[in-house]
Order: C-alpha cells, then structure tokens, then sequence
C-alpha cells in the first residue's frame, strides 16, 4: 500500500520544528528522514517509528504494533519499526517527543 499523500504532508507540518526533514520511497510508503537517517516512514494512512530494545517497551505499552507483511512464506515482523501510538497524532508536542527518540534510535 502506497503512502497517502495528505497524511505524508500532514506528519511533515507536524514534524516541521525539527529541522530539515527528507523524505523518500521505503517499501511501498515513504521513509522520513533528519540529517540522513530514517527514523520513521509511512505506509498507507499509518506511521511507523523506529524503537530499539529501549524504547520498545513504552511503544508496545501504547498498543503500537511493529511492522508486519507477508510473503509466500508466511508472516514477518519487523521490530525495528512500530506504529506510533494514536494520540500522537492528535499532540504535536509528544509526536515530536516520540519522534526525537526515534531519530535518537536511528542514529545509534
């Protein structure tokens, strides 16, 4: 599932007071990008942020799920990536709290 458009533009306005933020094509969505390393990417309407074995445990108490496909053979999970949760996308101030983490994570 392509990355909607308006959501993509609408995480960039909320995560505009970080700095110069990329962005690029990521396994069918779009990766998001501080100072060249991906801390987040969207696919669909949902955005995914990135967690270490630290940070995991405050996601998964949220209710975030981590990034899962499927192949031929079966289903994976990608724990390195998992769905922000909900209320952050109603708070910009703890989305960019969450996402500064998540760019701390990427960097290491």
């Amino acid at each position: 599932m392509a990355a909607n458009a308006e959501f993509v533009s609408y995480i960039q306005e909320q995560l505009a007071p970080l700095g110069a933020l990329t962005t690029s094509p990521f396994f069918g969505g779009r990766a998001i990008k501080y100072r060249g390393q991906q801390f987040a990417w969207i696919i669909g309407s949902t955005l995914y942020l990135r967690v270490d074995d630290a940070t995991r445990a405050d996601f998964e108490a949220e209710g975030a799920q981590p990034f899962k496909y499927t192949t031929k053979k079966g289903e994976v999970t990608v724990r390195k990536f998992y769905t922000a949760p909900e209320f952050l996308l109603d708070d910009p101030e703890q989305l960019l709290g969450w996402s500064r983490r998540a760019i701390e994570v990427a960097a290491d």
